[in-house]
């Protein structure tokens, strides 16, 4: 079946610059390697689309239109069609220590700069030179381009809108609820502190009120699970503890300790003073007088 504007797509691609034959992006891994541009942070696979978004160049969506899932088409498009003609006022020239914070900075390196993506072109003397066009602005492109699939199933389109806005996380772990005009979204655990969270909830939830009219909220759940299983207790214990009824009834497990009674104090003893010295010392004394 023909696709048509509005078509949720899978779509392959293999993009080249026609002036140098260089390969710059592709969906196919092994594409990816071959040309040395494939990067482990890089996820490689059939790009999801809706046809006349504008996530393409609008020269490629205009070629797809008519196109049958699974034929293969090349398509050159002029900078016109492509990412437009180089502007010279996009270019800027910034102090060298507006980087402290950042990478330094190299020719060629691609950056995010005052919010916007940039290329720089050149490092001076205190100076760095900011590119603002399109790396691929001014060049004719060629795509060797087919659809992999189109999307009907509600659920799977659902999804693909979510990854397009959390592409962090596998698309298959976020479960969907949906009952009448509200939808809810389980958010998995691996979710849960990625940085910008709250902002792409906001974008996804914008992208669904615009291509699904029929749903009104939406609501996204995070659940927290216990990490580890309750500890069991071992038979032994178990067996330790259970007791028979003939035993239960015959002798109590633990048998009340009797109160102990206070301990008496022992009566001082009252001594007379011994008199023997006393007594000693007198007859001493008689004696030296005799």
């Amino acid at each position: 079946m023909a696709v048509k504007p509005g078509d949720f797509l899978l779509v392959n691609y293999t993009l080249k610059v026609k002036e140098s034959g260089e390969t710059v992006d592709t969906t196919f891994d092994s594409v990816a390697k071959e040309s040395h541009i494939h990067r482990e942070d890089s996820t490689f696979g059939p790009k999801f689309i809706i046809l006349g978004e504008g996530w393409l160049p609008k020269g490629l969506e205009e070629s797809l239109v008519g196109l049958d899932p699974g034929t293969n088409k090349t398509v050159e498009l002029s900078p016109e069609k492509g990412f437009g003609n180089r502007d010279p006022q996009k270019m800027r020239l910034v102090p060298l220590r507006r980087f402290r914070d950042k990478e330094y900075p190299t020719p060629g390196q691609q950056v995010e700069f005052d919010g916007r993506p940039a290329v720089v072109r050149a490092v001076g003397a205190g100076r760095v030179q900011v590119d603002y066009n399109h790396p691929l602005a001014g060049r004719t492109l060629v795509y060797d381009v087919s659809i992999d699939k189109v999307l009907d199933n509600e659920n799977e389109k659902i999804l693909n809108l979510i990854a397009l806005r959390i592409p962090e996380v596998p698309k298959e772990k976020f479960a969907l609820k949906k009952h009448q005009t509200d939808l809810t979204i389980e958010v998995p655990e691996e979710a849960f502190y990625l940085s910008g969270l709250q902002v792409a909830k906001k974008a996804v939830t914008s992208d669904l009120q615009k291509f699904f009219p029929d749903i009104d909220t939406v609501a996204f759940q995070e659940v927290f699970k216990r990490s580890e299983p309750k500890p069991e207790l071992p038979p032994a214990t178990l067996k330790s503890a259970e007791v028979s009824p003939e035993t239960a009834e015959a002798e109590p497990l633990s048998a009340p300790k009797k109160p102990r009674s206070p301990a008496k104090k022992k009566e001082a003893s009252t001594k007379k003073p011994s008199t023997s010295t006393s007594r000693k010392r007198a007859k001493m004394g008689s004696e030296n007088q005799r």
